[in-house]
């Protein structure tokens, strides 16, 4: 027996709804093999002054050699890489991998504004990763700085600006998530030539924590089913908006994401225009 197979290489979220933990759990209920190579431990004490725990570069390494020696990988996503040499590594190990289906995810402000990549690796993942990707997914804060924009976006137009001008960074589409805008939940994906705008109802909760792992999560496992990059965003676009309305809160913090919901309740109110 053989079924689907697919990587991510990014952070490690103790609280479990983003990260690592997000993307096996999205692969699983995807029904892909899921492996993974931790790139760093995001997590906080009150002894400590730092939220973030990089892993050796050496382990990074090891980990990607490994599962795709032992595994394989159908397709590949990244989460948050952190720093230029991780970033400039990933990028060697997954033209090795000889996998086209390559999802970046570029991971640099967190839910609550925090800085999930550093200054000096901005560049790198512009010049380095971008170009091998298959799909991008930046949020709006995140399309905002790689384009070094003064202000943040706020509507549909300059969503489908910030696309056509990522994609001449060298990835084939382009999906720019437009969460933050007011009313329906709006996102925007390109190809170089016609836009696909995504809508789905809002949903009135403050519970989102890894819906953005969740989603191009995802759209890599449908990548690794054998999907085109439209229809793996609109069924990904599916999956995350029936995880966010059922999800979860626990003892504190924003909650996360209810992975199994598309599967358990399903999720039909996505429309897809073609412009």
């Amino acid at each position: 027996m053989r079924i689907p197979t697919a990587m991510t290489i990014a952070g490690s979220a103790a609280r479990g709804g983003a990260g690592i933990q997000a993307d096996l759990k999205t692969f699983q209920e995807m029904d892909v093999f899921g492996v993974s190579a931790v790139t760093a431990i995001v997590a906080n004490h009150p002894r400590k002054d730092q939220g973030v725990f990089p892993v050796s570069l050496d382990a990074i390494e090891a980990q990607v050699y490994t599962a795709l020696r032992d595994i394989g990988a159908d397709a590949i996503k990244t989460g948050m890489l952190f720093t230029e040499e991780i970033i400039s590594h990933a990028a060697k190990w997954i033209k090795e991998a000889g996998t086209t289906n390559i999802v970046i995810d570029p991971v640099m402000i967190g839910k609550m504004g925090s800085a999930l990549l550093k200054d000096d690796a901005i560049e790198a993942m512009r010049n380095k990763m971008l170009p091998l990707a298959a799909v991008i997914t930046p949020n709006m804060p995140e399309a905002v700085r790689l384009l070094e924009k003064d202000r943040p976006f706020t509507t549909v137009e300059e969503l489908k600006e910030s696309a056509a001008e990522l994609h001449k960074l060298g990835p084939k589409y382009v999906l720019v998530k437009g969460g933050r805008l007011e009313g329906p939940a709006v996102d925007v994906l390109y190809d170089g030539t016609q836009y696909y705008i995504l809508e789905a109802p809002r949903i009135d909760t403050i519970h989102t924590n890894g819906a953005g792992c969740s989603y191009s999560a995802a759209i890599t496992a449908q990548l690794a089913r054998g999907k085109s990059v439209p229809e793996a965003v609109e069924e990904a676009k599916k999956f995350i908006t029936a995880a966010i309305r059922h999800s979860i809160t626990f003892k504190g913090g924003v909650g996360p994401t209810y992975h199994a919901a598309y599967k358990k309740y399903g999720e039909q109110e996505v429309k897809v225009t073609v412009e």
